[in-house]
């Protein structure tokens, strides 16, 4: 596997781009602030007409040690033996679709030898916990599925997806991986903790929340917050809420998209279940950045320290907590991961991975998601 890592922070910098050998695919990782991303996606293709590429708009680029802003992390990957698909699809206007949307994208991809899916989608127009149902329906067990959802930093207006020499919103763009000779680490951890008594919720639909314990879940959810209430739905990302579904064992954290004043209702990235339980959630600075360091251990001994790429997807949440200390939880995932590595990814809405190699993937808020390649 050959790879080549650069950050561009205009599109004239494209001109600088130099590589010793011609790219199977493009990962792109892009900040909505980035001037002109059209034109960049454009002229890369130009450069590379026979590239594909894959993409999105995020909450902070990742490369290397680094969180930026306001620009584009792009890593160009040449495979020895390993096979790509690329497929898009349009998510469609009701929340049904983004189930029929996954389906769609695995029919799409399935092959005998598919070995893993990397998903990206719009971060703001899809129930993600349907589209993970949706890719898994009728695939092989054996194969994985990682990606996460599109950022638009702390603004919530508008996310999008690459696909080749193109950029759009309300898209889901997958890639599929083929080939004995690859091999996939990947992981999830977060690193909240919960307080306050359990709730039963006793309303809702899919990924909208009328009704805990029978009260209505916006009124009961701006209690907690306090003077942080006229800050939502920016200000849930501080305080998710921890799931745990009667037919599940390990809970999983969702994450604020919306609110409605009308309904009363709060709106998240993935499924809420009437019948389950929630809590809700505060941020502690320090096991945040234990639960990234645990995920790329997890990823390092599934692999045997054979990795080459690493992708790392934590949640938009997450920097908001950590601030300024956010580099120290990149800094901690290569630590771990280890010298030789090369590691991209963005800040997202919404991360989707199996929390290890025994689990089944999930949707997930406010963890650290890896997934590892080598061949």
């Amino acid at each position: 596997m050959k790879i080549h890592q650069q950050q561009y922070t205009s599109v004239e910098d494209l001109n600088n781009l130099a590589m010793n050998f011609i790219p199977d695919i493009f990962f792109i990782f892009i900040s909505p602030q980035f001037t002109n991303p059209k034109n960049f996606i454009k002229n890369l293709h130009l450069q590379f007409p026979n590239t594909l590429a894959i993409g999105c708009s995020t909450a902070g680029e990742i490369l290397g040690n680094e969180v930026l802003d306001g620009t584009v992390a792009l890593t160009a990957v040449k495979f020895e033996s390993t096979k790509l698909k690329l497929v898009h699809t349009d998510l469609g206007d009701h929340e049904m679709d983004s189930y029929k949307t996954g389906k769609t994208i695995s029919e799409s991809l399935h092959q005998k030898d598919l070995r893993h899916i990397f998903v990206l989608s719009d971060g703001l127009e899809v129930n993600g916990a349907e589209l993970v149902s949706g890719l898994y329906d009728n695939l092989n067990k054996y194969v994985s599925i990682t990606g996460g959802l599109a950022g638009d930093g702390a603004d919530f207006n508008n996310t999008f997806i690459v696909y080749n020499n193109e950029m759009a919103s309300r898209k889901v763009v997958a890639l599929g991986l083929y080939g004995a000779g690859l091999k996939v680490g990947f992981a999830s951890k977060g690193g909240w903790d919960s307080f306050g008594i359990e709730r039963l919720v006793t309303k809702s639909n899919k990924n909208v929340l009328y009704e805990l314990d029978g009260k209505p879940a916006l009124e009961l959810y701006k209690s907690y917050l306090g003077d942080k209430a006229k800050d939502l739905p920016g200000s849930g990302l501080l305080f998710p809420l921890s799931m745990r579904d009667k037919n599940q064992g390990t809970p999983v954290v969702r994450t604020i998209l919306g609110i409605d004043e009308k309904n009363n209702s709060l709106t998240f990235a993935g499924n809420i279940p009437e019948g389950s339980y929630v809590r809700l959630m505060k941020a502690n600075i320090d096991r945040i950045i234990k639960g990234a360091e645990e995920s790329a251990i997890t990823c390092r001994e599934s692999m045997d320290d054979e990795q080459q790429l690493a992708f790392l997807i934590s949640c938009v949440g997450r920097r908001l907590v950590l601030k300024q200390l956010v580099e120290e939880e990149i800094e901690a995932v290569n630590e771990q991961l280890g010298e030789g590595i090369f590691t991209t990814g963005f800040y997202s809405y919404g991360e989707i991975a199996p929390f290890d190699e025994f689990s089944p993937c999930e949707l997930h808020n406010q963890t650290m998601t890896i997934t590892t390649l080598a061949e």
